[in-house]
């Protein structure tokens, strides 16, 4: 065994500033001249990394077309079941008065010259539904996906690094794709079936993002992380765009008996995703048989940064330990527990607040996630600029996107403590107070990677177990603060709950974020019996001499 020569080593701590510390040096670098980040030897790398079209961007798009008909699977039922209810489930009670200040006038009872308020809140015939639900059951069969979605996150994890995440990822979403199919079925069976179904939904999903994060950190190296996680996971919020309209505009006609249409449409398409998936997607980029010999040698290079072959076993001490996972976990939870609070309860605000009806609904829901969705693309790539000119290290990218995606939400949830009846400033106001938050798949969704590539699945797994939770809860909440009180004092209840949930936790993922690799993402001794050395300085790997011979004489050939 010989110490690796220090001319060998890596330049990617010079590449990635804070990403790459000292003590994480990588161990060989065969591509010194190919990882400069000047603007212009990027684009040129681009060109030689395998040409136009790398191996690597067709895993970017079906990743983040399968996130987004998950999410349209996730997300459907919460326009179907305004069309499900119908005006059975959130009538106010006729023999509550509330004060004309606290509501909003249907404009249509208003051109008909009525203004009793009472009166005309009772008279929502906008559409007549099958099932006489209140608020609370409905809150409940909302949330019952997160019951299921909680208990296997971490499992999912951890069977996309001992099994491949394509399998992992693949099963997830195809297995949804049919529970998703059998949900109008099961729903006019029974409530409870209902929620039987959306709970194994959870439960199929919950192995989605682990094994995705996964996949990430074994294809995309650190100085892609910022772009290519924007694209994967800008997914969820593109998913809420094309479901939430279409989704309305289907449960409104007369389309396959009208709310099971949409039902069938994103299953549908979850299958045959599927398909193409399990055709064209690898584990890994060494497995590839597509995979070019550049594309390849610059994805290697970045070693240690990179997610290893061998399953290394997870060190639940050293992560319980660790303070910037717990700043990982708190901003995880504080964005989840907004985004669900938004994209489960904006159709029934948007409705029973604002007067949408079924058709304008869909499309008034969707208008904020299409901003999220064009401005998480806007700021990813910005970040990626910022990276690759060195103009801002990898912790103030993840901390600085974590204030814009987090802060800025909060103070549009302020303002819609204040926006009463406008409609226009309304809609204004949660396409700022959701868009902007787009801004967070450069930041909390990348530093499951820059902690610890080789449990990227497992971190995520954990965060999102605890951040389902939210999921659950958040529904609930806003169900048990509006029901049989459709009011703006009511909705500003949830608007201010969900301020400081946001307020508290960003503050702490931004005090204790990393983006240095830790120390126990690594093994103390690999697979081989052959141990890391650690010292003061710096971290090099051991390698056997016909290794570094090896590396050598590529490295001469190439050059």
């Amino acid at each position: 065994m010989t110490r690796v020569d220090p001319s060998l080593m890596s330049p990617t701590e010079e590449m990635i500033g804070e990403h790459q510390p000292r003590e994480h040096a990588e161990p060989l670098n065969p591509h010194t001249k190919s990882l400069q980040l000047d603007a212009d030897s990027v684009q040129s790398e681009d060109k030689r990394d395998g040409g136009c079209w790398q191996v690597r961007y067709t895993f970017a798009f079906l990743a983040l077309v399968g996130i987004a008909l998950m999410y349209a699977m996730r997300v459907v039922l919460s326009i179907a079941i305004v069309a499900m209810v119908g005006s059975n489930g959130h009538q106010q009670h006729a023999n509550v008065t509330h004060e004309a200040s606290n509501i909003c006038p249907d404009s249509d009872a208003l051109d008909h010259g009525d203004v009793n308020t009472s009166t005309s809140i009772t008279k929502d015939s906008v559409l007549e539904g099958e099932f006489a639900w209140d608020e609370t059951i409905q809150g409940v069969i909302l949330g019952s996906f997160f019951w299921g979605y909680c208990c296997t996150n971490i499992m999912g994890g951890r069977a996309a690094e001992y099994m491949g995440g394509k399998l992992v990822f693949g099963l997830g979403i195809v297995l949804s794709a049919l529970l998703t199919v059998l949900t109008p079925v099961s729903a006019r069976i029974s409530t409870e079936l209902l929620i039987a179904v959306r709970v194994l939904g959870g439960i199929v999903q919950g192995v989605v993002f682990p094994a995705v994060n996964s996949m990430l950190a074994t294809w995309i190296p650190p100085t892609e992380r910022s772009m290519y996680t924007t694209i994967v996971f800008s997914g969820f919020p593109l998913g809420t765009v094309v479901c939430l309209p279409v989704g309305g505009w289907l449960c409104s006609s007369g389309f396959l008996d009208g709310w099971p249409s949409p039902f069938y449409l994103f299953g549908g398409l979850g299958l045959l995703w599927g398909v193409a998936w399990f055709l064209l997607i690898h584990d890994r980029p060494e497995h590839h048989p597509r995979i070019s010999k550049q594309e390849l040698a610059h994805i290697q290079s970045f070693g240690t940064s990179i997610k290893r072959a061998e399953v290394v076993s997870l060190p639940v001490k050293d992560i319980v330990l660790s303070l910037p996972f717990w700043g990982l976990m708190a901003g995880s939870v504080g964005y989840d527990f907004g985004f669900y609070t938004l994209l489960t309860e904006l159709p029934t605000y948007l409705k029973n607040i604002q007067n949408f009806d079924m058709s304008q609904n869909g499309l008034m829901s969707a208008l904020p996630f299409l901003v999220m969705w064009l401005w998480g693309y806007v700021w990813g790539s910005l970040m990626d600029r910022f990276t690759a000119a060195s103009l801002l290290p990898l912790l103030s990218i993840r901390r600085l996107s974590m204030a814009v995606g987090m802060y800025g939400p909060m103070i549009g949830l302020v303002l819609m403590c204040f926006v009463n009846c406008n409609t226009v400033l309304a809609m204004v106001v949660l396409c700022m107070a959701v868009g902007i938050s787009g801004s967070v798949n450069c930041g909390f969704l990348c530093s499951h990677q820059d902690l610890a590539p080789n449990f990227a699945g497992t971190l995520l797994g954990l965060t999102n177990t605890v951040g389902s939770f939210a999921g659950i809860l958040a529904p609930m909440i806003t169900g048990s603060i509006t029901e049989g009180n459709q009011t703006l004092s009511a909705w500003r209840s949830v608007f201010l709950i969900t301020v400081a949930v946001y307020c508290v936790t960003n503050t702490l993922y931004i005090i204790f974020i990393s983006c240095k690799v830790q120390p126990w993402n690594e093994p103390k001794i690999d697979k081989d019996g052959k141990e890391y050395i650690v010292d003061q300085e710096t971290r090099v790997t051991m390698v056997s001499d016909e290794t570094r011979e090896t590396l050598l004489e590529k490295n001469i050939q190439e050059c």
